[in-house]
């Protein structure tokens, strides 16, 4: 008996050490956050995601009409649909979506008639299950896999009980196999989209079916007892009995049918009920999150950071399967065909490059490895590198930042690439202009060799496409120095220094420059547009990433440096629309966050405050971190002060309350500003962990008074790749004065191309 009694005190106690290690921070993670956003001011642009990490497909609610962006606004108070989801960006809407939506009493298949109130009071919404009770007394539930869902609808008792399938706004097949209780068919809906994607879906429910037919769009059409329909705006639907619970396991392939049946049962396969599939996910969401274990701070940072390390996790999403035999392959959105390997989409690198991506390197080198090559796999396919992949090439926004990506991996030591083969493909994108947007290639490539600057006003956002180039052509040299290759480092070696030549020594700023030489006229620093995207001279003044130094002697030294570094905090919030013509959600959201003329909300100012670090005021640096971290972010529906955008902005937040931040992707350096939380301890996938401590860290204490990195003195404002990825201990003292005295030296003061 005592022997027994050993044993299951053994056992009881061996549990509650592994449950010990296996904290549950699913908890903290609202995907509610950033959803309360619209056309004329965004908290995130986000809808309540459910997904598993970097899955190929997501599942939301939508409260918006088919075919717009917004697929879910918090303001609204009706659903219309349970979605397969992809893109979380309104502005370039989404693609391969189809939608089920349980309707009692009467059918009705239109999807502003058949939509159902609601109250987020009844809403779940956490990275591993979202539901729903709807105020007609229906309830949805969604748990995922990395392809697909389990769903669950309960329909009220006593009346009619319908799923109706929407196919969205394209082309869409649907065949219904009620002796199987199955549907299956496909989805093509979207922009810019090969003829030939399609998602192939097979749906199978665990009640059977007792009526079904399919409707059309056109008319309000329903067919009843159909089985098969095809076209434009169509969908289906499906009786169950009345007042049922019903279950519904889908999953969809870009490949054909027969691979969605196949994804469908190693996904979901062993998962009976939803509860299954809900535990499964959750044990992913807590393995994953656990990777980066925060300690100290209130619970309402914690649920900021958890909240943003999931949202930093969701891009870029896969877009390969795995075959019968467990290899990976993948549908080409670029040329249409099957290859084997892996592929991933929905990411744009002018947001990305500066953040998302470096973070991922630090986390997941192995996954990051195989994004290096597929890209390269995407330029073979369709003769470019990837700029804004939504699921094909969109070539959005400027700069040709794939060359950001390949060089930072390849410096921090993830070669799964020919370097040879990135920059030949890089220097065709420097020379050429490609036929979609301003990304795919370069604008006045020509002029920006001849001259040195692509001039205004014969191209638009034509200094911040200077700015850019420069940094690629940076990355381009580095990329060549590292791997021996004179031949492009001398190419880009002279490009790297062009943001010189748009620096107007009059004012002190960037500015727009025309062929001639002349700078445009009437300049005013708060003017939006024209020769810069999205911001104004304020904004873009700082993107020299890769020669801060340099960019420090143009400003007259130090001093006006940091000078204009502190003016950009100071200054009036205001605006002129300039060549916008009206203002646009940045502007607003500039002005609300009410910090001058810093801009968070948007890209091109986000590493700014990180710049007193070059110029020997690192405290400075420290305060203003933290004071975005604590002012701009929260976990809720207004959690950012801006779009999202495919995980930079989360990823922003979550390399700065460790401390660090990558100012210029393409070296093996983070700058340090100031941790958020007393412990961090960081999982790496090598099997080290790296722990950044932040003794004495509370609100008012943001300044870093001391450091030690492995038991040693450590004065940089600045770490290494390496260093953290060797593991061991970076310990702060943290203080509520700033020590004016450390990282002050040039040794401490991170990489710059130029020499003070």
């Amino acid at each position: 008996m005592k022997i027994k009694i050993v044993i299951t005190t053994f056992l009881l106690c061996t549990r509650a050490i592994v449950f010990a290690q296996s904290p549950d921070l699913v908890k903290y993670v609202n995907t509610l956050q950033g959803t309360n956003s619209k056309f004329e001011l965004t908290r995130g642009n986000t809808y309540p995601t459910t997904a598993l990490p970097f899955g190929m497909h997501t599942w939301t609610p939508q409260t918006g009409k088919n075919g717009d962006g917004w697929k879910y606004q918090y303001e609204k108070d009706s659903i219309r649909g349970f979605q397969q989801a992809h893109q979380c960006s309104s502005w370039s809407n989404d693609y391969c979506v189809f939608s089920l939506m349980p309707v009692s009493g009467n059918l009705v298949v239109n999807e502003d008639e058949r939509a159902a109130k609601f109250s987020h009071a009844n809403e779940v919404a956490k990275p591993n299950y979202y539901s729903v009770k709807l105020n007609n007394g229906i309830s949805t539930e969604i748990s995922p896999t990395e392809r697909g869902a389990h769903l669950r609808f309960t329909f009220p008792k006593g009346k009619n009980s319908y799923l109706v399938l929407d196919g969205y706004t394209g082309v869409a097949q649907v065949t219904i196999i009620p002796a199987e209780r199955k549907i299956t068919g496909y989805v093509h809906n979207g922009r810019g989209l090969t003829d030939s994607l399609k998602s192939y879906f097979e749906i199978v429910f665990d009640k059977p079916f007792i009526s079904w037919g399919t409707w059309k769009n056109s008319g309000n059409k329903v067919m009843v007892s159909t089985q098969n329909i095809m076209g434009r705006k169509v969908g289906a639907y499906i009786q169950f009995k009345a007042g049922e619970k019903v279950q519904a396991r889908v999953a969809s392939s870009y490949i054909s049918p027969e691979q969605a049946s196949l994804t469908l049962k190693k996904e979901l396969g062993s998962f009976k009920n939803l509860e299954d599939t809900k535990a499964a996910a959750a044990k992913v969401w807590n393995t994953h999150l656990g990777r980066i274990l925060v300690e100290g701070g209130t619970e309402q940072n914690k649920a900021t950071f958890y909240s943003c390390f999931f949202r930093a996790s969701l891009f870029s999403r896969q877009f390969f399967e795995y075959d019968a035999n467990g290899q990976p392959y993948y549908y080409s959105p670029y040329d249409g065909q099957v290859h084997k390997g892996y592929m991933y989409t929905d990411t744009g690198f002018w947001d990305t490059f500066r953040a998302q991506f470096p973070l991922n390197v630090l986390m997941y080198p192995k996954m990051h490895g195989q994004y290096m090559q597929a890209m390269l796999d995407a330029q073979q396919q369709c003769g470019w590198l990837p700029s804004w992949s939504f699921p094909g090439e969109g070539g959005s926004m400027i700069g040709n930042h794939a060359i950001s990506l390949l060089t930072d991996a390849w410096v921090k030591g993830v070669r799964t690439f020919d370097p040879e083969q990135a920059l030949k493909a890089y220097l065709h994108e420097a020379t050429d202009k490609g036929p979609w947007g301003p990304a795919n290639g370069r604008h006045g490539w020509k002029e920006y060799y001849q001259l040195g600057y692509v001039p205004y006003p014969q191209y638009p956002e034509a200094t911040a496409k200077t700015l850019e180039y420069a940094y690629d052509d940076f990355c381009g040299y580095q990329l060549a120095k590292l791997t021996g290759n004179t031949f492009y480092q001398k190419i880009f070696e002279r490009q790297m220094y062009n943001y010189r030549n748009v620096f107007d020594p009059s004012s002190r700023f960037m500015r727009g420059r025309d062929k001639s030489g002349q700078w445009s006229p009437n300049f005013d620093p708060i003017e939006w547009g024209g020769p810069f995207t999205e911001g104004n001279a304020w904004h873009w003044q700082w993107s020299v990433f890769q020669d801060i130094n340099g960019l420090i002697g143009l400003m007259g030294g130090e001093k006006a440096f940091v000078t204009r570094l502190d003016s950009v905090f100071s200054s009036p919030n205001t605006y002129k629309v300039g060549t916008y013509g009206r203002p646009i959600h940045e502007m607003t959201e500039m002005v609300m966050i009410n910090m001058g003329q810093y801009a968070h909300g948007n890209q091109p100012i986000q590493h700014m405050p990180y710049l007193y670090n070059y110029a020997g005021q690192p405290w400075k640096s420290q305060y203003h971190v933290r004071e975005v971290m604590s002012k701009l972010y929260n976990a809720t529906e207004n959690g950012y002060p801006g779009d999202e955008d495919q995980g930079q902005t989360s990823s922003w937040y979550v390399l700065s309350a460790l401390g660090i931040y990558s100012v210029c992707p393409g070296t093996d350096q983070y700058v340090i500003g100031s941790p958020m939380f007393t412990k961090a301890t960081i999982s790496l996938e090598n099997g080290k962990k790296f722990i950044i401590e932040a003794k004495n860290n509370r609100r008012e204490n943001v300044y870093i008074q001391s450091g030690k990195l492995n038991g040693s003195t450590y004065q940089h404002n600045y770490i290494t790749y390496a260093d953290i990825m060797n593991g061991g201990t970076l310990s702060y003292e943290m203080g509520s004065k700033p020590n004016e005295n450390r990282g002050i030296t040039q040794e401490d003061r991170p990489f710059s191309l130029s020499k003070p």
